[in-house]
């Protein structure tokens, strides 16, 4: 890749810390940074493997956040973890066996219904700080929920943070701040496993993705100690309406502009 303009870096570099407090807040930061990173020309594949190398600044700032204020318990989501970690390594692995061609398309589309989910789904109204009772059930839900969204994760990634708060907060009746909590431990965990995954299958730009994954971090730790104390719902629309308009974009590029 080309060494980037000065100008287009410190965008780069704005876009990542607004996505780092987004993810932090409401989740789905990547998918503001996936289509930045797809409209500099990088390929698909190096596109979601340098996200992954920022993504996993952002996600660990956001989880240590939440760990320290004892909104999550590691322990008590074990069996999400390992069903996680697998499931981003068998995704990572599928990812690398589909073609440029396939993913240039595809992945807009994923982005925008990533983002028009983010829009429609309605939260559980519930309040509850307290952890569910440890049963066989419970076990089966965290299995089920940590492999499918730790694959979709290798696979693509925009949404995983959205999606893990709204199904932790569907599956276990959690509050949003204590759903957010487990959410940014999980996005770390598959963060973390496709990023070695990528690594090793040669697929990251390192000096873009540790130049954005810096700005991500700053963004995560002001974005996680401004969810706690004021809450997720001031950046939604905000997030989404931006995140629509990239991903359209992208669609028309990928669809259209070729014809």
């Amino acid at each position: 890749m080309e060494m980037l303009e000065p100008t287009m870096l410190l965008v780069l570099a704005l876009v990542a810390f607004i996505a780092g407090f987004i993810d932090a807040v409401a989740g789905g930061g990547g998918m503001l940074t996936v289509p930045a990173l797809l409209s500099l020309g990088l390929p698909p594949h190096i596109a979601l493997g340098t996200n992954k190398l920022a993504a996993t600044f952002a996600s660990s700032t956001a989880a240590f956040t939440y760990y320290r204020k004892r909104l999550f318990k590691p322990q008590f989501w074990r069996r999400a973890f390992i069903s996680t970690l697998i499931g981003a390594t068998l995704g990572t692995l599928f990812v690398d066996q589909i073609s440029t061609e396939w993913l240039e398309k595809a992945l807009p589309l994923v982005i925008l219904a990533a983002a028009i989910y983010s829009v429609w789904h309605k939260t559980p109204q519930n309040s509850s700080n307290d952890l569910p009772v440890s049963c066989p059930v419970f076990s089966k839900k965290q299995y089920l929920q940590g492999g499918i969204l730790g694959f979709y994760d290798g696979v693509a990634g925009p949404g995983t943070g959205a999606f893990w708060t709204v199904s932790t907060m569907a599956l276990y009746r959690l509050n949003i701040l204590m759903a957010s909590g487990v959410a940014k431990a999980m996005n770390f965990t598959s963060n973390f496993t496709s990023l070695i995954t990528f690594a090793i299958l040669g697929h990251i730009d390192w000096v873009l993705g540790l130049t954005m994954g810096v700005c991500l971090m700053a963004g995560a730790f002001v974005g996680a100690h401004s969810a706690i104390r004021f809450g997720a719902g001031f950046i939604r629309p905000i997030f989404v309406s931006v995140v629509s308009i990239l991903a359209i974009k992208l669609a028309y590029d990928a669809w259209f502009v070729a014809i």
